[in-house]
């Protein structure tokens, strides 16, 4: 089986592609392909534990190249399409970007994957296609209400995929996942952005009254449900991914200061985001019907998280020179 991981040098990407190549995946390629842009997120070292594997092979180039990606799908078994822009205050501040990569890109992925006959396609996707959630959980069937440019051009990019479904009944899948979080992860994103900041004696901000909702994964758990997806999905479905954890932002904080040695003299408060959803929630019932459960524990996977930060300064201090404390 030869796999295309698209952004698979990315933080959920190259997790994912570790865990194929490392014997943690119940999904055994003979061959692994991974297609980066390497833009400021994306990180060889990343990748740096089976680099050196047989099996593995590394492309930097573009998901919107209409020349590359049908080459590189001409003997593919399976795309598993990470490659995106993700963060939701640089798409405050320009969105075209998001547009490119997550709807044209998306678009020249299937239209290739199309044309190559290919036998399985896997989108993944966030739960901020959804928009906010004052009670209850969302189900796949909810309707999209996307509020920020990022969340705009993922929920551009699902619509899509489900139209190849649908109309050329390309066999595909979406997961829609809750926040992740875990090692490797780019230090712009809130777990890693406050864990290295307190670990430089910074201060970390929290947006208008810290009351925001989200729900938790670990990225691990992330990737074993797409792995699910990827081997048992039905055609044309889409299926959440949740961790099972939901806090606001503000335990959320509490719990990484205690972690870190820090109080909340170490937190400064800020004006709220734009548009900013006050509560996530998924309904991952269609996934757990297949197998799927979530193994990491909240209070475990942030200390494993804080304790690879800690180990791993040169990894993620290149990436945080100049950052405000």
């Amino acid at each position: 089986m030869h796999v295309l991981v698209t952004g698979g040098a990315g933080f959920i990407g190259s997790n994912y592609v570790r865990r194929l190549l490392d014997g943690r995946s119940d999904i055994t390629p003979d061959r692994v392909t991974v297609l980066d842009k390497l833009t400021y997120a994306g990180n060889r070292a990343n990748l740096a534990p089976v680099a050196a594997h047989p099996a593995l092979r590394f492309v930097e180039g573009d998901i919107a190249d209409p020349r590359l990606v049908p080459d590189l799908l001409s003997d593919v078994d399976a795309v598993v399409n990470f490659a995106a822009e993700t963060h939701v205050d640089r798409s405050i501040r320009d969105s075209a970007e998001f547009v490119r990569t997550n709807v044209l890109g998306t678009q020249n992925l299937l239209h290739a994957a199309l044309e190559a006959g290919l036998p399985r396609f896997v989108h993944v996707s966030t739960d901020e296609v959804y928009g906010s959630i004052d009670e209850g959980s969302w189900t796949e069937e909810w309707p999209l209400d996307p509020n920020s440019p990022y969340a705009a051009a993922k929920a551009g990019a699902d619509l899509l995929v489900l139209a190849y479904a649908r109309t050329h009944r390309l066999n595909v899948g979406i997961t829609r996942c809750s926040n992740n979080y875990g090692p490797y992860q780019y230090p712009e994103k809130v777990v890693p952005a406050f864990v290295t900041t307190l670990l430089r004696g910074g201060t970390v901000p929290l947006y208008g009254d810290g009351l925001n909702v989200r729900d938790w994964l670990h990225v691990d758990d992330h990737c074993r449900g797409i792995d699910l997806v990827l081997a048992e999905g039905a055609p044309g479905e889409v299926y959440n991914i949740g961790g099972g954890r939901e806090m606001t932002n503000r335990e959320l904080t509490g719990l990484i200061l205690e972690a870190c040695g820090a109080d909340w003299s170490s937190v400064r408060p800020v004006p709220d985001r734009k548009g900013h959803d006050r509560r996530y929630s998924l309904d991952d019932g269609k996934l757990r019907a297949l197998g799927y459960r979530p193994r990491v524990a909240f209070e475990e996977g942030l200390a494993g998280t804080i304790a690879w930060y800690r180990d791993n300064p040169a990894w993620w201090q290149p990436l945080t020179l100049g950052s405000a404390a």
